[in-house]
């Protein structure tokens, strides 16, 4: 592989544009359409470099792409993996929603997670282009990420964990912060408490009816103390209730996110909620807890420090900047890949920040950095 840090150098101009692209063509989780857009991108340009490209169909999510560099080698090889799914609604950014400013590039997914898709492209061209032919080397590119792959009912993730069963290693290309890798991160649960009162007229509120918004706030102050930064944290964030500013209000609903260090922690916030929700407050009231989704916590993993002690070995050797284990508070992919039994690291992709935000960035010049990990690493035979 000589000449492979060169070679990256040398097509970086051409990714850089290709990154413009495909963060131009804007695509919400919720927007198969769009997100199909995107994907049929990539896979188009996969097609020109003679690769293999299998679409997998989805329904209510986007399609998964997954794109192999010598499929005819045995083995399972590398898996390299993000997606496609953003959170922006279309049109926020303006139009064109990317834009450049020196070394730093904005736009919807440049850094979460469309820039380290695009250096995996790289990073692949790269490769095909110094004819290396050691391993099967595939991008393979999620959909509804943003949304737990709850748009799927799981279908997208449950999919990619089967097919990477095996694998050498996954690397997920969420977005890098300075030269660290994530190995541990919080798991989401997603809950609704819905809450049934009596309607009366106001007037009558002292001896009639029973306020469903007053059952509400009662749980609400017992849900908010939950705030361990390390552990547990909750945060009750959308209500709705009542019909008019006379009436007592028959009905609330409040949504409610989850975070949790330890799989063993959900089991706890997940009976801890029982019995917030089963307790009444309001006589007259009735609540339902619901569970809309969940991702489990990326737990700490022996197969994946050994992983990443692997692929600083090879940086050592090829000179790149060894990488310190991290944590992270949001959730991907990586924690049902690390649960499916695959070796993981996650955020190797490119460097940025203000993710979820209309001013979401990431630094151009890390996209070869980006590419530089994941080529050297696919190519690197020790053991």
């Amino acid at each position: 592989m000589e000449g492979l840090l060169e070679k990256i150098d040398a097509l970086n101009e051409e990714y850089i544009q290709i990154w413009q692209d495909v963060c131009n063509l804007e695509s919400p989780t919720n927007d198969k359409e769009r997100v199909d857009a995107a994907g049929a991108y990539i896979a188009a340009w996969a097609r020109k470099k003679g690769w293999k490209v299998h679409i997998e169909p989805m329904k209510g999510a986007g399609d998964v792409v997954w794109i192999t560099l010598n499929p005819d080698l045995p083995g399972k090889g590398i898996f390299l993996s993000g997606h496609l799914d953003t959170v922006h609604p279309v049109g926020l950014f303006g139009n064109p929603p990317v834009r450049l400013e020196g070394d730093t590039i904005y736009g919807p997914g440049v850094t979460d997670c469309k820039g380290g898709i695009i250096g995996a492209m790289l990073a692949m061209d790269a490769l095909d282009q110094l004819n290396y032919r050691g391993r099967k080397i595939h991008l393979l590119l999620q959909t509804d990420e943003e949304g737990s792959s709850d748009m799927s009912k799981k279908a997208t993730i449950n999919y990619m964990c089967a097919v990477a069963q095996g694998a050498e290693a996954f690397l997920n290309l969420e977005g890098q912060n300075g030269n660290t890798a994530v190995l541990i991160r919080k798991g989401i649960l997603s809950v609704y408490l819905d809450i049934e009162g009596v309607e009366a007229h106001a007037s009558q509120c002292a001896i009639l009816g029973a306020n469903a918004i007053a059952e509400a706030a009662h749980k609400i102050l017992e849900i908010e103390k939950y705030k361990d930064h390390h552990g547990l944290t909750a945060s009750c964030d959308l209500i709705e209730g009542g019909s008019a500013i006379n009436t007592v209000a028959g009905r609330c609903r409040v949504g409610i996110n989850i975070r949790f260090a330890t799989n063993q922690q959900l089991e706890q916030i997940r009976a801890d909620l029982q019995k917030i929700a089963d307790r009444v407050y309001i006589e007259g009231c009735k609540t339902t807890l619901i569970i809309s989704q969940t991702r489990p916590a990326m737990e700490e993993a022996k197969r994946n420090e050994e992983l990443l002690a692997k692929m600083n070995r090879c940086y050592a050797e090829w000179g790149l900047p060894i990488l310190e284990p991290g944590e992270a508070i949001g959730g991907s992919d990586a924690a049902e890949i690390t649960e499916s039994g695959t070796p993981c690291v996650d955020s190797i992709g490119v460097e940025g920040a203000d993710i979820h935000n209309p001013k979401e960035w990431a630094r151009i010049s890390s996209l070869a950095e980006c590419a530089k990990r994941l080529a050297t690493f696919c190519c690197y035979e020790k053991r």
